[in-house]
């Protein structure tokens, strides 16, 4: 099935990038800048990615970005993208997104991620002594959703606050095993195909075929991560897209730093594997001008019949990355029409 991309909502993730020659400051500032323009463009809702021990994110703190950015705006929902689960006791997390919940009534998600969403130093840091195995991350969902819950006659652990508050619970996925707990436990699915789109389209369908009902969820929901740089031309949109570009290669090399300035040339100074690496990474990539921005977004509307959009836009300057958003949602206006 063909979705119109009228159809399908707009959402922003932001790993609050810090830039080269601007401060963390400036970064958090940013950050809110953004996401007031995404609810006032009509966007459906703003996540924050935890990453630790990384200089260019700003983003660690994710439960205190989440009310930094609920408390300066007004309507749009706020949440994490995700909250790394194995990093965190789930009576604590419930406790801090209950606590946004009651601060923010109907406005708050809480997405949840497997990985540590770090390196395996920090990861032993976060987690002290403790151990991780597969069976963790499912009975720790578990236990976070009874902790938002009403509680039950006799329930002894009770997040206060959190109890009743039934933050929506969203899971988060780059492989399979999400995409089959979500469809077991009929939770929403979200696919990071914004860094890793190697199994988007099997990951959806192992989703989409196990889903069971539940009392949150009557059908499957589908969000998928889409790297954003839109421009009034496609060269100009490359040419802003090369900052992006120096991230994914430093990730790839293990390098990561702040995020740089854009530059002329830059691909074409790689050598083949690098710019192949790059590639694959931003599969899913939407790079261009507004013709090209419709069409990349209509291509994975149809691949993947998706109901939400979920853009990474990290665009050096504010303002053009403010513009990036402006045209995206006009290419999705326009379609209505189409």
């Amino acid at each position: 099935m063909n979705r119109n991309l009228s159809d399908i909502a707009l959402s922003m993730l932001d790993l609050v990038p810090v830039r080269e020659g601007r401060s963390v400051a400036d970064a958090l500032a940013v950050a809110l800048q953004t996401a007031q323009h995404a609810e006032r463009l009509g966007f459906t809702r703003y996540w924050l990615a935890e990453h630790h021990n990384m200089a260019g994110i700003a983003s660690s703190a994710t439960a205190v970005l989440v009310g930094h950015i609920a408390g300066g705006t007004e309507r749009i929902r706020v949440g994490s993208g995700g909250v790394m689960l194995p990093n965190h006791a789930p009576l604590v997390v419930a406790e801090a997104f209950g606590t946004l919940a009651e601060l923010f009534p109907g406005r708050i998600d809480l997405g949840l991620g497997r990985a540590p969403g770090t390196d395996p130093l920090t990861m032993r840091a976060l987690r002290r002594d403790r151990i991780e195995t597969a069976d963790d991350f499912p009975r720790d969902v578990a236990e976070l959703q009874r902790l938002l819950d009403r509680p039950q006659p006799g329930q002894k652990l009770i997040a206060n606050p959190g109890a009743g508050t039934r933050v929506p619970i969203w899971l988060l996925g780059s492989s399979l095993f999400s995409a089959q707990l979500a469809a077991e436990r009929g939770l929403p699915y979200a696919f990071a195909s914004h860094f890793a789109p190697g199994l988007l389209l099997q990951a959806i369908e192992v989703y989409r075929r196990g889903f069971r009902p539940s009392a949150v969820l009557d059908k499957p929901y589908v969000m998928i991560g889409v790297p954003l740089v839109a421009a009034p031309t496609d060269a100009e949109a490359m040419f802003l897209a090369s900052s992006i570009f120096a991230r994914v290669l430093g990730i790839l090399r293990g390098a990561r730093g702040l995020l740089q300035p854009p530059q002329e040339g830059f691909l074409e100074r790689l050598d083949a594997p690098a710019r192949a690496g790059i590639a694959d990474f931003l599969a899913c990539a939407v790079i261009g001008a507004p013709d090209t921005v419709r069409q990349g977004l209509q291509a994975l509307a149809d691949a993947t019949d998706c109901d939400e959009m979920m853009f990474t836009c990290d665009i050096y300057e504010p303002a053009l990355r403010l513009r990036a958003l402006d045209i995206a949602m006009q290419v999705r206006q326009d379609s209505a029409g189409a």
